[in-house]
Order: structure tokens, then C-alpha cells, then sequence
């Protein structure tokens, strides 16, 4: 049994997207070679809704996936596809944008917004597939719980239990993984798989060596069959992800990611066309 290894330590910089809205970059493009298949991570955790109540008015995206994971808070979301709803504490947006969609994410004045959006990149084959939204609710989401934590499977599979959906494209695992005070978890993973876990809350140690872990980082490992995680006397909160490296050329131009730099031109010369939506609202 191989334990997996921190890899590399990410604590991002704070940045202001959308309207205006002040959050954290995780990683992002210059990060994209090593978290393959994850483009990028945008973490939020602030008690001033002036932080974000500006929210992101409508914006184009292809190429690529959204999941959209909110811990505390309440956020609105529509589409050009009609979809339109609202996700609150413990619930997901899962947007594949494909060959191309319009949306916008408008979150509300809550006691505290936590969560995170994560970008998950299509494979070629797939990068101008039909846009796909799905609402995650939080009664969809089942959870393996003992006595040192509780484990919420948002997507995948794990320890033999189906997660709220299975991920159409990349297969991603995605857990929100709550560690009690003091306690131990050990965490099998898929070998092949590139994993990283962003620490939401909390403190503690993962690895034979007892590596340190400290709130708001994300963590990349290296290959392994598992995970050893001690939380410190705070508990530990951390989203994990995991999926399939892709190993395809990326061209990236802001919420458009696709294979080649021609495909990017296209798609930009499309929204100054009017063209760029393929498919109408069901």
C-alpha cells in the first residue's frame, strides 16, 4: 500500500473576478501542468457580503466545466439554456459548458459565504459537446460517516458508494471531507489518479513524515494508494478532488479554454459574431 506524499503546496492570491467580487486563486494557469485535469480553483470565505454581492453578471464559458460548491451561503445561477435555481449550504452547480454557454452567478447577502468553484477542463473529443447544468442538492448527497469524521460524496464513487452524480466527461471524485478534533481518517484513492485536497478550515498532518497542513491551501500528492490525515485540535475541513490527467495542449483565453490557439480565435471571433451559442434553450 503506497500513502500518498505531498507534491507541491499552493496558497493562491487573493484577487477580485466578476463584478468585483474578492476571493482567492488556488491555482490557476500557471498551475494547470500539474493539477491536469483541474484548471483552476477559486476559493471564497468572507463574512461581508460586500465581498461579493456583486456577483458574475452573465458570462460565456467553453470548453470546459464549472462545479460551483458552496459550504455556507446562498447563491442564484441562470443560463442560456433556461436553467435557473438557486444552491444554498451543502449544494453544487455542476455546468458543462461545452460548446458554449452563457451564465451568471449572483450570490446573496448571507451571514458567511464558504465555498469554492472549481474548473474542470474537456477532453478534446468532448470540448464542444452540448452544455449540460445540474443542480446538486444537498438530499442527494450521501455520506460515510464513523466515529472520527464524516465523508459527503459529491461526485464518483467511493468505498463502494455512489456520490450525487457521476461526472459525464472526466470521472472526477469529489469529496468534502470533515475530520473531527484529534482524530485519524485514512482515505483510499484511486492510484492512477492526480489528487489534490483544498484545506477549507482547520489544521492537522497527512503522510508517514506528519506533513503539516494549515487552513486555506491546497495540496497536491503525488500517485498512492491512500491517505493518511491526523486533524489538530480544531478539527479539519478539506475538499479532495481527483480524475484522470488529460496530457492534451491547452490554450487558454479567460472562460474559454480549448486545445489550439485557432480553436481560441474562433471561439472569441464567434462571440463578437453572435455566434458563439450552439445549441437554444430546451
Amino acid at each position: 500500500m503506497k500513502i500518498r506524499k505531498i507534491e507541491k503546496v499552493v496558497r493562491g492570491s487573493r484577487q477580485v473576478d466578476g463584478a468585483g467580487v474578492s476571493l482567492v486563486r488556488v491555482f490557476g494557469f500557471h498551475d494547470v501542468r500539474d493539477f491536469d485535469p483541474f484548471l483552476l480553483l477559486d476559493a471564497f470565505d468572507s463574512y461581508d457580503p460586500q465581498d461579493y454581492i456583486k456577483g458574475f453578471p452573465w458570462h460565456p464559458h467553453r470548453g470546459i466545466e464549472t462545479v460551483t460548491y458552496l459550504i455556507k451561503g446562498r447563491m442564484d445561477h441562470e443560463d442560456s439554456l433556461g436553467n435557473k435555481g438557486s444552491i444554498g449550504e451543502g449544494e453544487c452547480q455542476w455546468m458543462t459548458a461545452g460548446s458554449g454557454i452563457l451564465h451568471q452567478e449572483m450570490p446573496i447577502a448571507s451571514e458567511r459565504m464558504l465555498g469554492a468553484q472549481l474548473w474542470v477542463n474537456l477532453p478534446q473529443k468532448d470540448k464542444m459537446t452540448e452544455p449540460q447544468y445540474r443542480d446538486i442538492t444537498a438530499d442527494m448527497v450521501p455520506e460515510v460517516k464513523d466515529e472520527n469524521g464524516t465523508i459527503r460524496i459529491i461526485s464518483g464513487n467511493f468505498l463502494g458508494k455512489a456520490g450525487a452524480i457521476e461526472a459525464s466527461y472526466v470521472k472526477v471524485l469529489y469529496l468534502d471531507v470533515e475530520i473531527l478534533a484529534d482524530s485519524s481518517m485514512v482515505i483510499p484513492t484511486p492510484p492512477s489518479e492526480n489528487l489534490f485536497v483544498y484545506v477549507v478550515s482547520g489544521s492537522g498532518t497527512t503522510g508517514e513524515s506528519s506533513d503539516a497542513i494549515e487552513s486555506h491551501t491546497a495540496l497536491l500528492f503525488n500517485k498512492g494508494d491512500q491517505l493518511n490525515f491526523r486533524a489538530g485540535s480544531e478539527g479539519l475541513r478539506m475538499l479532495l478532488l481527483s480524475g484522470e490527467s488529460l496530457n492534451e495542449p491547452i490554450a487558454w483565453g479567460g472562460p474559454v479554454v480549448m486545445n489550439t490557439r485557432d480553436e481560441l480565435m474562433e471561439a472569441f471571433d464567434e462571440l463578437d459574431r453572435g455566434t458563439f451559442i450552439k445549441h437554444e434553450p430546451h
